[in-house]
Parts: structure tokens; sequence; C-alpha cells
């Protein structure tokens, strides 16, 4: 396997920029980038252009990881060339919040499942809701395909993202990417580092992820309490205070959830995710110390199979929008303390989102998380 990354920073032609793909021959190109440069036409011809072949998958972000380093405003690109390895593009439109089982579920179908070893998937980050997508996924999938990947970002406006696949940029598409053959090597890990205060509250009225009431109180109104001076700040404020979902016996799960709109004529929170009525709910913080020892335990969950395959390899990261402005210019922090875990040999890139696909460190199999560090490690 071999990886090639480009960082394009708007200052000279596209075209240009996109030369080196030419001579690479990739078989998958993966883009992370500001807003701008997804609604801009040419993105897609002038990546199909230079990389034929390739299928092109890739998404806005709050921010591109690449190496060592976070960047706002730019695209950054890493091509990979398998060995014999291959990948499978698909893609979808989601006609609204409610089609999202059903979106998953046509991206499955539209894979071929022989040989699948691996699911990259892609997703807007509005007006979805990121469990219903993976559980869509995991419906026509084989119950032996792990699922990784994210949802896509705006920079923090939560108003509208962009996701790349073969057929181009939309705003309205979800992208997979299936990842096939018997010398891939993949492994995944996520982690949160966030941590619990106040009281666990009962979820008493709630639709999907739709959160109405809390202990039979208005779900807005409580929050608001819990934010003060921050709730003016609403909904970015949000990112700073998720909730964790509880077991029945109110202890951790390790699923988080991240505050993605608020109505108040309603009273109500709009999640990214669902969260099960009857159950619990409790608040979370975090600080940037905590945030960055979790990025480096993700990574280390990984170890063992990177020192077990010691070739190249590439660490496609997925972190958090909330921790991102946490962690503010502390941020670079945390994609080094994972990329000193797994080493040299691993190219890191990915991008900040507002949703993290991955399994769970607690039960396993796939779900959607928030303000998690996902890692997907990748090698022949």
């Amino acid at each position: 396997m071999k990886t090639l990354q480009l960082h394009v920073n708007g200052g000279e032609p596209l075209v240009a920029a996109l030369a080196p793909l030419r001579d690479f021959d990739a078989d998958l190109v993966l883009c992370f980038g500001a807003h701008a440069f997804f609604r801009d036409p040419a993105l897609h011809p002038a990546l199909h252009s230079a990389a034929p072949r390739a299928v092109l998958a890739g998404c806005s972000g709050a921010g591109e990881i690449l190496n060592t380093q976070v960047y706002d405003g730019t695209l950054a690109l890493t091509a990979v060339k398998f060995d014999s390895a291959q990948a499978r593009g698909a893609a979808t439109t989601i006609a609204d919040m409610a089609d999202s089982f059903g979106a998953g579920a046509r991206l499955a179908q539209a894979l071929p499942r022989e040989g699948l070893r691996h699911v990259l998937v892609f997703g807007t980050g509005v007006h979805i809701n990121g469990s219903a997508l993976v559980e869509g996924l995991q419906s026509a999938l084989d119950a032996s395909v792990p699922i990784s990947g994210g949802l896509a970002g705006d920079g923090g406006a939560f108003v509208e993202t962009f996701t790349l696949g073969t057929g181009g940029s939309r705003s309205d598409q979800i992208v997979a990417v299936g990842l096939y053959g018997a010398s891939l090597a993949v492994g995944n890990s996520s982690f949160g580092g966030w941590v619990p205060f106040g009281p666990a509250r009962r979820v008493t009225r709630c639709e999907h992820n739709v959160l109405y009431q809390l202990d039979g109180e208005s779900a807005l109104n409580i929050y608001k309490r819990y934010l003060g001076d921050y709730a003016r700040d609403l909904p970015a404020s949000g990112l700073l205070f998720p909730f964790e979902l509880l077991r029945d016996n109110q202890e951790s799960s390790g699923t988080i959830r991240t505050i993605l709109g608020v109505d108040e004529a309603a009273g109500s929170l709009t999640l990214a995710g669902d969260v099960p009525e009857g159950g619990y709910l409790k608040l979370m913080h975090a600080s940037t110390e905590r945030l960055i020892d979790a990025a480096e335990r993700a990574a280390l969950k990984l170890q063992p199979l990177s020192l077990r395959h010691r070739g190249p390899a590439l660490a496609l990261l997925v972190s958090c929008v909330g921790r991102k402005l946490v962690m503010g210019e502390r941020v670079d922090e945390e994609v080094e303390a994972v990329a000193s875990v797994l080493g040299s040999q691993a190219v890191v890139a990915g991008f900040y989102s507002y949703g993290e696909i991955s399994g769970s460190e607690f039960i396993g199999d796939c779900r959607l998380h928030n303000q998690t560090m996902t890692i997907t490690w990748i090698t022949e």
C-alpha cells in the first residue's frame, strides 16, 4: 500500500494543485476540507481528471487533519494505492431526517458483498439522524463487516454540509466506500474523555433524536439552567456540554449525544442520534488534558495491531468539533498524541465532525458517537 498526501490552501488553481495525483494512479482519494471547496463545481471534475480510476470520497468539516496538524479553510487529500486490495464507492441522496435509516440501507445494498472487509461512511452533518443511518447500514450488511466514518461539518455553523462521492459533491448525499481483499488489516477504536456531572435525568418524552422532556420537565429549560451564561449561545454552546446515555442501572454506556439544535417553542433539543424514552441521561464536560489523554488511549488500543503490521498504514481520524472548541489552540496535541503512538509508518488524515461512527469500546458493535476521537487504521 502506498499513499500520497496533498494540501490545498486555495492560493493556486485547483488543477495545478492536484497535478501530483496524475502519476500516482490512486485506487482511493479521501478529501476533507472547508465548506467552500465542496461548493465549488470545479472540485469534482478536477479530481476525476487527476485520478480517473480512483474512488472519490470525503466531506466538508470543522477542521481538516493532515499528518500531525489541524487546519481550517483548506483542503486535505490522501490518495491510496493498494497492492492487491480494492475500493468500491456508493452514494445515495437523503430526503430528510426520517430517511436516515433508508439511506443507510440503500448504501449497504449498493456495495457488493463478496470480499467486503470494511465500510467507510461519510454522511451529511445536518438534517440527519446519525444513529438511524448506522442502523440502516447494519440492516443490510453482514454482521461481521465493521463500519466507521463520520458526519460532515460546516465549521460549526450547522447550516449546510457537503459530502463528496464519485458522482460529485452534494449537500444531500451519503457516501460509502467498501474495502475489499484478504490482504487488508483494519482496526477501529474510539474514546471520549468527557466527564459526567450533575444528577442522572430520566427521559420522559422523546421522539427518536428529539428530546422533549427530562424528569417530566422541558428538556430545554433544564439544559439552560445547567448552562447558565452559555445558554445564550445555543445551539453552538451545546457542543461544550453533551449528554451521556446511561445504562438502565445508570452506569456509563460509553455513548455520547451532542445537541445539534433547539426549538424554543417546543422546549426541545435535537440530538445527533436517538435516545431511548425511559432511559437516563447525564450532562458532561471536559478539559483539554482529558481530551488529549483520551485520544492517546484510542491510539493505544490499536497499537498491538500496528506492531503486528509494521508496513505503511493509513490512520483515518474523525474527531468531534466539540473537542476542537474545548482544546482551542492546543487542538494539534490530540493529533500529535495519536501519531506518536501509531508510529512514523502511519500516514494520518481526517477531519473534525458533527458525529463519529465507530465500534463501541463497551459493547463492540458499531454506533454513532459524539465528542470522541475515533481512529480507523488500514494497511495491507
